[in-house]
């Protein structure tokens, strides 16, 4: 059974997390990921702990017994943590993140002096199941696009979100941090800042700018509390990425499409359509803002899975 987890105020976790944030510019959110299966991983081990140690009461250790816990972490320890996480029904995307969250924090303890070995060097990676990223099809695309009908500055500002979301291929989180000084409407391209807080520039399309063209306008004439931002409530306030999910939803209801798409599909999408056009796979990875080719490189077995099932449909002797 999964289990909430406390936060931890461990002192080799909190140089961790800060090395994280100040020295390697990861966002706040992907600093919680790594915070929240640090705290499952300290809860774990006092558990494992025997009574001297505090771990019969399953409270948390203090500080300084769980940073000896911590350095004397063994791969057995290890492994009884992963079939821990298996037992519960942890899936093997979630483990691997998990264990990857460990690899990184053990790395740095070793590089510090703080541990003799790196336990987890001798530990591999659950193999992961291949899973092609969902899409939607040009058509489903664009009558999700057409969905948000009406005036009304909320209305356009779906539609404008919509817009860009597919016209730029970005992050839902690189959505709602957008600025206003982001935008630029004569060269069509805006400023994203991606993960690591690194930036790029991404091309705005023709349609995704009328869009943003005819909510801003209408957005002009409304009470706005935070004037930096791109994409705000009714209440004037920049939008959360629940809040962008939420309109998706409505709008997947509207057009008739699967209710499980999601921001990142309109992503997916983007990235398949313009493969299947011919773009370049590195132009592709430009425009995601993926630091690796190989993260990229999942999306030409979309494309190649497409064209075998052209080639079955349409060749006289493909079956």
């Amino acid at each position: 059974m999964k289990t909430k987890t406390r936060p931890t105020t461990n002192l080799l976790v909190l140089r961790f997390l800060a090395y994280l944030e100040h020295e390697r510019n990861f966002s706040m959110h992907t600093v919680r990921c790594y915070r929240t299966d640090l705290a499952a991983f300290s809860e774990f081990l006092c558990r494992a702990a025997g009574p001297e140690d505090g771990g019969s009461a399953g409270e948390v250790a203090d500080d300084e017994t769980l940073s000896r816990r911590l350095r004397e972490v063994t791969p057995l320890d290890l492994r009884a943590y992963l079939a821990e996480l298996r037992q519960a029904a942890y899936s093997r995307a979630t483990i691997a993140r998990k264990l990857a969250t460990l690899r990184s924090f053990y790395k740095f303890l070793a590089r510090r002096g703080d541990v003799e070995r790196n336990p987890v060097k001798v530990i591999r990676t659950p193999r992961q199941e291949k899973r092609l990223p969902k899409f939607l099809s040009p058509a489903d695309v664009e009558r999700l696009l057409e969905a948000p009908q009406g005036d009304d500055p909320l209305t356009l500002r779906d539609r404008a979100m919509l817009e860009v979301l597919y016209s730029t291929g970005i992050r839902v989180g690189e959505l709602v941090g957008m600025d206003l000084e982001d935008i630029d409407t004569i060269g069509e391209v805006v400023r994203v800042r991606g993960k690591g807080r690194r930036e790029r520039l991404a091309p705005l399309g023709s349609y995704a700018i009328r869009a943003l063209d005819r909510y801003l306008a209408a957005r002009a004439a409304t009470s706005v509390r935070d004037p930096k931002a791109v994409f705000v409530n009714r209440h004037g306030m920049r939008l959360s990425a629940r809040s962008v999910r939420r309109k998706l939803a409505k709008y997947l209801a509207i057009a008739g499409i699967d209710p499980t798409t999601t921001p990142h599909t309109l992503r997916h999408s983007f990235a398949t359509h313009l493969l299947e056009r011919g773009a370049d796979l590195r132009a592709v990875q430009e425009l995601l803002g993926h630091r690796n080719l190989s993260t990229t490189q999942i999306y030409t077995h979309v494309t190649t899975s497409r064209l075998k099932e052209i080639y079955d449909a349409a060749h006289p002797r493909a079956n």
